[in-house]
């Protein structure tokens, strides 16, 4: 009797599972960003309860982006040795936790510690979604899922704002953070119990779909020792680390000193400036879907990937840089946040781009490359409010000055992608020297 095929023991069509993983990842985006929004617009209060200078502030936005930058590496490295499942669950936690401790700190140390403590927590969090992506997703799904769960923090992010003005109105300041802490308790515990770091574990996912998933896929292989020597004399892994440092620098002003710049130099009340402040990250969520969508739409029209990934890094950085020196000449209050919104939908045009590169640089390394080029990012991150807090405490409040100075990093992040290879993966090319 001749062999049965697969296909005629179940052609069943690939179920969906997959999709749900997408889910998680865009629920798990809005969470980190809500969190972290919440304290830029708490600021105002907090400073005033504690007593805090804009130098203090400053420290305080930094405390968590500096933690967040040092446990990138372990948070990624961890995720490649022992899997996304475990380790997101418990950032996840962690990081809850510590949102809801904010509201009972009690002076600047207190606060601090807090802040730092939260930022470790969030570390692990988008590698392992990376990680979670390149194992759970074919590689012409990833594009849309990767700017769709940026998509999804850029919104969550754009309706904090509002939402942190409404509770801090009804409960305080210090029991607004114990409400924002309990969306991440409920997603670990689903996210724990439906989720596995392997397809093939999952009751969900039928031989048609773990088929559809393994198409193009390198044959499974025992978890190796990361290279090290090789990441780290790669001319693109620097390029790209640097490009992302620079993109964290300007964009956590959105988060961090924006509603003070609306309140202070712009003039507007509390409630009005939670709406406008949450136009740059509104307009960044479009961005990050438009670029997985044109990214995907030139390849398939014959353009080649690396362009295409280089002209949207062109792009995005050098519209941002326009943009941020425009706003400040803007008279108008709406007007010129309309332009820091531009800005803000320029720059993450390269989100998707950073993030898709770096899944494909690091290869099946690519919890430890993602992981530590975010942690770049979250170093830039933790330097911008530092220098915005000097600023304003001994320049006068200039905020021209601020905006040119990342408009400049901008032009920085930009010029990198020139020399970035955005394809090859670090394991089937020969580390170039940092020269060539």
């Amino acid at each position: 009797m001749p062999p049965v095929s697969p296909a005629t023991v179940d052609s069943s069509p690939p179920t969906r599972a997959r999709h749900w993983v997408v889910v998680f990842a865009a629920a798990l985006a809005v969470i980190t960003y809500v969190d972290r929004t919440c304290m830029s617009q708490a600021k105002v209060s907090i400073a005033a309860d504690l007593h805090l200078s804009s130098v203090q502030m400053g420290y305080v936005f930094a405390a968590f982006t500096f933690a967040y930058s040092l446990f990138e590496i372990p948070g990624g490295w961890l995720g490649d040795l022992i899997g996304p499942r475990k380790v997101l669950m418990r950032v996840v936690l962690i990081w809850s936790f510590f949102t809801a401790a904010t509201g009972r700190v009690w002076n600047l140390l207190s606060l601090l510690v807090t802040q730092f403590l939260f930022g470790v927590g969030e570390a692990g969090a988008f590698p392992n979604l990376a990680k979670a992506f390149t194992q759970w997703l074919p590689v012409r799904e990833r594009n849309r899922a990767v700017s769709i769960m940026w998509l999804c923090t850029r919104w969550g992010g754009a309706v904090t704002p509002l939402a942190v003005v409404w509770v801090i109105s009804l409960v305080g300041w210090r029991w607004a953070f114990a409400v924002f802490a309990i969306p991440g308790l409920v997603w670990a515990g689903l996210f724990y119990f439906w989720f596995r770091d392997h397809p093939r574990d999952h009751p969900g996912v039928n031989a048609a779909e773990l088929a559809l998933l393994n198409e193009g896929r390198a044959p499974a292989t025992p978890r190796p020792r990361v290279p090290w020597a090789r990441i780290l004399r790669t001319r693109t892994v620097w390029l790209l680390f640097i490009q992302y440092f620079c993109f964290g620098y300007g964009w956590y002003f959105y988060i961090t000193w924006l509603p003070t710049y609306v309140k202070e130099a712009r003039g507007l009340d509390l409630h009005k400036g939670a709406l406008l402040s949450g136009l740059p990250l509104f307009f960044g969520g479009f961005a990050c879907l438009l670029s997985g969508w044109l990214a995907g739409w030139l390849v398939r029209r014959g353009c080649r990937l690396a362009n295409v990934r280089r002209g949207l890094a062109y792009v995005g950085y050098g519209g941002a840089a326009a943009m941020l020196l425009l706003s400040p000449r803007v008279d108008d209050p709406v007007w010129a946040m309309i332009a820091m919104g531009v800005a803000s939908f320029f720059l993450d045009l390269t989100l998707p781009v950073c993030w898709r590169t770096a899944m494909d640089v690091g290869g099946k390394y690519a919890g430890t490359i993602s992981g530590t080029m975010n942690m770049a990012g979250q170093l830039g991150g933790a330097l911008g409010p530092i220098v915005v807090g000097y600023i304003l405490q001994y320049m006068n409040h200039n905020w021209t000055l601020t905006f040119a100075i990342s408009a400049a990093i901008n032009v920085v992040g930009g010029i990198c992608w020139v020399w970035i290879d955005p394809v090859s993966p670090v394991e089937a090319i020969d580390a170039a020297p940092l020269a060539a």
